[in-house]
């Protein structure tokens, strides 16, 4: 039995880059415990400790459709139901039983369960 460490995902309604394109999937990895403790030396989670998401959720993304690079700057443009999607994701794949991405539609909500961890 192998560990799986990558997940792909369809964004709700997408992200939008600055030429006009849709991206809609990706893949999210594993965190590890860098991911988390990285960016709370970061001067803009000093400020803001909200945007420690935004830094990990741009470290743990490592596809999105055909950006080259999935930086703080893409986080930040998603859309606020992507943005939710993916923070659920996170919790899911690293906190939860990640099984239960296989009984869902790619860019459905995931349920409320999820959104209440940690």
């Amino acid at each position: 039995m192998s560990l799986r460490t990558e997940y792909p995902f369809t964004l709700p309604k997408g992200y939008v880059d600055d030429h006009g394109t849709l991206h809609r999937t990706g893949v999210m990895r594993l965190a590890c415990a860098r991911d988390e403790i990285e960016p709370l030396r970061d001067p803009r989670v000093k400020e803001n400790d909200a945007y420690a998401t935004v830094i990990v959720l741009a470290r743990v993304v490592t596809e999105l459709g055909t950006v080259a690079r999935v930086s703080t700057k893409t986080i930040e443009s998603l859309f606020v139901s992507d943005f939710s999607y993916l923070q659920d994701l996170y919790r899911i794949i690293n906190f939860q039983d990640p099984s239960i991405l296989e009984a869902m539609e790619p860019g459905t909500p995931f349920p409320m369960e999820s959104a209440e961890v940690a």
